[in-house]
């Protein structure tokens, strides 16, 4: 038997559900920023795919190769879905763009992890995971802001 105060439920969760749909559908920062965050997760996910299937190639041929083709993705998905850019911004453009975004964060990440290795003493795994998600998550977050600047609408 169903719980009769489940049966007359107040409709505002589907108000709530609903109002959260259209602000990620709309062109606003919170919209532009959870699908950004969405195109970032699965970009990560090909670049994860990618580098398990190339490993056999090694780790670097695996490495460049994931990064290049996930950051071409990525770059794309922004343009089109993240910011509705398509009909505004260039694919080359786009790629020209972003890709330099990406490298200065890859660079960035990779300074921060090599100063990390020499002022601490001999450090976890977990603990330069940690380092890296905080550092990629600082430079994401500036990446966003830069893109959502670089797409944005431009007057006629």
């Amino acid at each position: 038997m169903t719980c009769p105060s489940l049966l007359h439920r107040p409709v505002a969760v589907a108000d709530v559900v609903g109002d959260l749909a259209a602000g990620v559908r709309s062109d606003r920062w919170f919209g532009q920023f959870s699908r950004f965050v969405l195109v970032g997760g699965l970009s990560s996910a090909v670049y994860a795919v990618l580098y398990l299937a190339l490993n056999g190639l090694g780790d670097v041929p695996a490495n460049v190769i994931g990064s290049a083709i996930s950051s071409v993705m990525a770059n794309e998905l922004h343009r089109r879905v993240s910011f509705h850019a398509g009909e505004r911004v260039g694919f080359l453009t786009a790629q020209w763009e972003g890709g330099a975004l990406a490298v200065a964060g890859m660079i960035a990440t990779s300074l921060a992890l090599s100063w990390f290795n020499t002022v601490s003493t001999d450090p976890s795994v977990v603990t330069e995971i940690l380092v890296i998600g905080s550092v990629t998550a600082t430079i994401g977050t500036l990446r966003f802001l830069a893109l959502r600047w670089v797409f944005r609408p431009r007057p006629a």
